[in-house]
């Protein structure tokens, strides 16, 4: 049964040999991830038809020199049984439904950094607060300053690598 030719060529007889051979497996690999009481069938189900879609697919990238045809599988299983409990967990969470508590966010200041005098130049003072402070674009403050825009994007791509490389941990 390991050579899946067969199986792969469409052969009945050969899939029929094959579920027989392996649905044992498969519905234990999803019963150990979802649990007695879950979609075992259902999802055992789903791991054949991955293994059957996109003409054979998935079964065509077996490779018996990495792993034996039942490790792979069960992996194979496992893989679809997360997936559909992924799935579930997404499809059962309706936004709608959550009271406004749970999605409340604490509001927070944002702290205001203290920048040592000295470690920006006087323009990327300048370009950082025109771009932070005064919520300007990239492009009023080209205009502003009389300068290229992308002059203001080099200035401020700068200024934030000297702030990353002076606040960095273990610089104080």
């Amino acid at each position: 049964m390991e050579n899946l030719a067969g199986l792969i060529g469409g052969d009945k007889a050969a899939w029929d040999g094959f579920v027989t051979r392996f649905a044992g497996l498969i519905l234990a690999a999803v019963r150990r991830v979802v649990g007695p009481q879950g979609e075992v069938e259902d999802i055992a189900q789903d791991v054949f038809i991955r293994l059957c879609k996109d003409d054979y697919r998935l079964l065509r990238q077996y490779d018996p020199t990495r792993a034996s045809l039942s490790t792979w599988l069960t992996i194979v299983a496992r893989s679809v049984a997360h997936d559909a409990i992924r799935r579930r967990r997404v499809a059962t969470q309706h936004i709608d439904d959550t009271p406004e508590t749970f999605l409340a966010v604490e509001a927070i200041e944002p702290m205001r950094l203290r920048i040592p005098d000295g470690l920006l130049s006087p323009r990327q003072a300048l370009v950082l607060s025109m771009l932070y402070e005064k919520d300007m674009e990239v492009a009023e403050i080209a205009d502003a300053l009389a300068i290229d825009p992308q002059t203001v994007r080099s200035t401020h791509h700068k200024a934030m690598l000297r702030l990353r490389a002076h606040f960095a941990p273990g610089t104080e």
